[in-house]
C-alpha cells in the first residue's frame, strides 16, 4: 500500500513542475520586476509612483473597468432569461443547444474580431447588404468604437454566463413550484421571493467571474481596435512588445495592479454572497 502511495505522488510530480513553470515563476518573475528600475537594477516604487501619477494609465484602468462592468451586466441580465428558456426545452434540444453555447464560450480573441469584422466593418456583409437597401449601418454602429467593443465584450460573456448558470436552474426543484401554485402564488410572486433570492449568490459568482475574464481580455480588443483604445490590457501588451521602445518593468507594475484589481473586485463578491446567504436564511 505504502509503495502504491508513492507511485502516486511520483506521478503528480510532472504536474506540480507545469504549474511551478507556467504560474508561479512568471508571477514572481512580474511581481519582482515591477519593483525595478527601467533596465533592472535596485529596488524601487519608481513604476508605481508613475502609474498612480499618470492620468494616462490612470484611465486605462477606468475604461477597463467600465466596459467590464457594462458588458458583465448585460451579459449577466442576459444569461439570466437565455438560461431559463433553454432549461424549458425538450432534454435533446438542451443538450444541442448547450453543445453550441460552449463552443461560442470559447470562440475569442482574435478570431472573433476577424469574425465581425467581416461581417460588421466598413466593408462588412451585413454593412454592404443595407447598405443596398439604403440603410446606412454607419450612422448608427461603428464597430471600431466603444459601442462595438461593448458587443464584442458580451458575445463572449453571454455563453460563459449561460454555461455557469444553467446548472443553477436545476436547484429549483418543480415542487417548489406546484406547492407555490397550491398556495395561490403566481409565477412571478415564485420567482420573486424563491427562484431568485435562491440563484442570487450564483448569479453573484458568475457576475465575478465575467468581470474578471472583461478585465483580462486583450486579444480581441487589440485586433479591433489596435492601440487606438486605452485598456489595462492593451496598455501591457505594448509596454511589454514595444509600440515604441519596451518598459517590461512598467508593464509588470500595471500588470500586478491588474491583479489586485481582480482580486479586490473576487473578495467584495465573496462578501456580497455571504450577505446574500446570510440574509436568506
Amino acid at each position: 500500500m505504502k509503495r502504491f502511495n508513492s507511485m502516486l505522488y511520483i506521478t503528480v510530480i510532472p504536474l506540480f513542475i507545469f504549474v511551478a513553470l507556467f504560474m508561479f515563476v512568471p508571477l514572481f518573475t512580474m511581481i519582482s520586476g515591477s519593483f525595478q528600475p527601467d533596465g533592472g537594477g535596485a529596488f524601487t516604487l519608481t513604476q508605481y509612483t508613475e502609474i498612480f501619477t499618470n492620468p494616462y494609465y490612470l484611465k486605462a484602468f477606468e475604461n477597463s473597468i467600465l466596459i467590464s462592468l457594462l458588458s458583465s451586466l448585460i451579459g449577466i441580465a442576459a444569461a439570466v432569461f437565455a438560461t431559463y428558456a433553454i432549461t424549458r426545452f425538450p432534454k435533446h434540444i438542451q443538450e444541442r443547444v448547450l453543445v453550441i453555447t460552449n463552443l461560442t464560450s470559447n470562440f475569442a480573441g482574435i478570431p472573433l474580431a476577424f469574425a465581425f469584422i467581416v461581417l460588421l466593418g466598413n466593408s462588412g456583409l451585413f454593412t454592404l447588404l443595407f447598405r443596398q437597401f439604403g440603410i446606412d449601418m454607419s450612422a448608427a454602429f461603428d464597430l471600431y468604437s466603444w459601442s462595438g467593443l461593448t458587443v464584442i465584450y458580451v458575445y463572449f460573456q453571454l455563453p460563459l454566463a449561460i454555461m455557469l448558470l444553467y446548472p443553477m436552474y436545476y436547484a429549483i426543484q418543480d415542487n417548489w413550484k406546484e406547492a407555490a401554485s397550491l398556495l395561490g402564488a403566481s409565477p412571478f410572486q415564485f420567482w420573486r421571493r424563491i427562484g431568485l433570492p435562491i440563484l442570487l449568490p450564483g448569479i453573484a459568482g458568475t457576475f465575478s467571474i465575467l468581470f474578471a475574464n472583461a478585465m483580462g481580455a486583450y486579444a480581441s480588443a487589440y485586433a479591433l481596435t489596435g492601440s487606438n483604445y486605452n485598456l489595462v490590457p492593451v496598455r501591457i501588451g505594448a509596454l511589454v512588445s514595444g509600440d515604441i521602445f519596451a518598459r517590461p518593468e512598467l508593464g509588470s507594475a500595471l500588470g500586478v495592479l491588474l491583479g489586485l484589481t481582480l482580486l479586490a473586485a473576487m473578495l467584495v463578491n465573496e462578501w456580497l454572497t455571504r450577505k446574500v446567504r446570510r440574509d436568506l436564511l
